[in-house]
């Protein structure tokens, strides 16, 4: 294991346990830098963010900052869109689907640059 995995692993779980996205930098570091597949990567994507999010759950949880009657409907509906993702992720090709994830990151960020910061109103 490289310096530059450990780093990936570590700014991952860093950004991923404040709810800002870390899969996404490990899924760049694991296609752009790692040469992975992005099927591959994107299972292990899923795979790390297992005992991340458990640590984050309990860390939230104890500060009260989670709504559980608010969350349990948005986790049972995610889990009834996950089996149409896992279908379609069968079918589209890991290069299309690199393609649609880097579109997706241009939206996100274009989004986060041009949005009114709402705390200052």
């Amino acid at each position: 294991m490289n310096i530059a995995a450990l780093l990936a692993g570590l700014f991952s779980g860093i950004i991923a346990s404040m709810g800002m996205g870390g899969g996404a930098v490990l899924l760049i570091y694991l296609t752009v830098f790692a040469g992975a597949e992005q099927l591959a990567a994107q299972g292990i994507n899923l795979l790390f963010f297992i005992p991340i999010g458990m640590l984050a759950i309990i860390i939230y949880a104890v500060k009260k900052k989670i709504k559980f009657k608010k969350v349990l409907p948005l986790a049972l509906f995610g889990l009834i869109g996950a089996l149409p993702g896992i279908c379609i992720s069968k079918i589209i090709k890991g290069d299309i689907l690199s393609v649609c994830f880097a579109i997706f990151l241009i939206f996100l960020g274009t989004k986060e640059l041009f949005a009114k910061d709402k705390t200052k109103s």
